[in-house]
């Protein structure tokens, strides 16, 4: 970053839109380094430490997807997709590759900025998180590195996803964890068959923490659910 500005790396081919993206961004407060195609965005993000990557999918030499895999390769940054398309598969495929949202064109400068804003509050709560991997959850000690979740008196294992599933309830404290959020990030995917099994785990950690009548999961209907503390 430079100073405290936040440092955004913006892969579009179209050099007009590129450049009204990079002034009126720049204007809203962030530090940002535009490519025109994939492969010298990818030789950029190697050289300097971005806090967010805008990438448009369809570019020459190499493509968004291509471009986001390798990142991925090196890097957990946070990145957007940008696209003129809005097929399924395009979305999936995005998801699939860790994708943190997704923006169809034509979009508005708002709805960027909104978004882009959203993403970096849940990358903030994901670092966070890992400097602290341990949660005091009433009289319950979770534990997301080794999947434990302890009492006193027993220890109870648990798996990739319900450790992911966890963690994320207790990064949002008691505010809400999207629905939405929690399947693209566990599941990566929003089908209706992912959804219903997201709710199975749901149930499961229910189960896991009702020694203690001072914990709830509370579902928020359509929306998501809270961990509650009382």
């Amino acid at each position: 970053m430079t100073g405290n500005r936040t440092k955004i790396l913006l892969v579009e081919d179209d050099l007009n839109l590129g450049t009204i993206l990079k002034e009126y961004l720049g204007v809203k407060g962030f530090d940002v380094v535009h490519c025109l195609n994939g492969e010298d965005a990818r030789i950029i993000f190697n050289q300097s430490k971005f806090d967010l990557c805008v990438i448009d999918i369809m570019m020459p030499k190499v493509d968004g997807f291509t471009l986001a895999e390798s990142i991925r390769e090196v890097s957990q940054t946070p990145f957007i997709f940008v696209t003129a398309k809005s097929l399924l598969d395009d979305k999936l495929t995005g998801f699939k590759l860790g994708a943190d949202d997704y923006i169809t064109k034509p979009f508005s400068m708002e709805e960027l900025i909104l978004r882009i804003n959203a993403v970096l509050k849940r990358s903030s709560r994901i670092a966070n998180s890992l400097e602290k991997p341990e949660y005091k959850i009433g009289s319950y000690h979770f534990n997301f590195h080794k999947r434990t979740l302890t009492t006193k008196n027993s220890e109870q294992k648990l798996t990739s996803k319900e450790a992911e599933l966890l963690k994320m309830l207790c990064q949002n404290g008691n505010e809400l964890l999207e629905r939405s959020a929690a399947l693209k990030k566990i599941w990566k995917d929003e089908s209706y068959f992912t959804s219903r099994s997201m709710d199975v785990y749901i149930t499961k950690l229910r189960n896991y923490l009702k020694a203690d009548s001072r914990i709830q999961i509370v579902n928020i209907h359509g929306a998501g659910f809270k961990l509650i503390i009382e």
